[in-house]
């Protein structure tokens, strides 16, 4: 693990797995279990090229690294952000297989090329831009709406950075399903893997993962529901799993101690 430079109101975190850390900032949006549910969701190549786009400070190319030895490129737009992800990566020694680029997702095709990727992540803005109280700050606000960039772009920017055959994988509102299938559809994507996730047992769901193949065909399949949390506030084993591996008490009492906005949901 390198030492990198902190910056004002800056603070290293614990990702709970592999021995990883992220620079997280209390001014910008820190990330949440979203990002950890699907970077254990997406099927990932064990060679080949990822692409992570909206990647924050880069908590999911992190994440992906203990899953593949794959080259991943994450695409942000804020400089603030891309700075970070980019600490990060060195933070946790990983140059030789993460790259970030500062750039925009709706354009960076002209820069990287048309299918050149196996798989694509993607946790955008959930909230259209005109919907909803926008938070005062913008790196926030950016991260929840879609100022920089609608559905339809990031659709769009999917289906042009992965290969025919290749997978697009993301995370979402539930209620946006049927408007992410008809965006996915517009520019060949088809959805191939659903995931609803239910904060509790009875309650509806709040969040879906979604996994798509360009040029795939018509067919569906819809997993067993995550459900976040047992009656009791405490997180269901599947949960656990998810962040560990195999539960125990020290990591449980560790995941209960994370900052806020890091292991809830969005």
């Amino acid at each position: 693990m390198k030492t990198v430079e902190l910056k004002d109101r800056e603070r290293v975190d614990d990702l709970l797995t592999n021995d990883l850390q992220i620079i997280q900032s209390d001014q910008v949006f820190s990330f949440s279990m979203d990002a950890v549910l699907l970077a254990r969701f997406c099927s990932v190549p064990q060679r080949g090229r990822i692409i992570d786009l909206c990647t924050g400070n880069g908590v999911i190319p992190l994440l992906l690294t203990t899953r593949t030895k794959a080259e991943i490129v994450g695409v942000e737009l804020q400089s603030k952000l891309a700075d970070m992800a980019e600490r990060n990566i060195r933070l946790n020694d990983l140059t030789d297989q993460i790259s970030i680029l500062h750039d925009d997702i709706r354009t960076v095709h002209e820069r990287l090329g048309y299918g050149k990727f196996d798989l694509v992540t993607v946790n955008p803005p959930y909230m259209k831009g005109d919907t909803g109280d926008r938070n005062s700050n913008p790196y926030i606000a950016a991260a929840r709406h879609e100022i920089h960039c609608t559905l339809d772009d990031v659709a769009a920017a999917c289906s042009r950075l992965v290969r025919s055959g290749g997978k697009v994988a993301m995370v979402h509102r539930s209620s946006r399903l049927i408007e992410i299938s008809v965006a996915f559809r517009k520019y060949k994507l088809e959805i191939k893997k659903l995931r609803f996730v239910h904060p509790r047992a009875g309650e509806e769901s709040n969040m879906v993962l979604i996994e798509a193949v360009k040029d795939g065909k018509p067919e569906v399949k819809i997993l067993p529901p995550l459900i976040v949390y047992e009656p009791n506030g405490r997180y269901v084993d599947e949960l656990m799993k998810i962040y560990y591996g195999e539960r125990n008490s020290t990591n449980e009492s560790a995941l209960k101690q994370q900052p806020k906005g890091s292991g809830g949901l969005q």
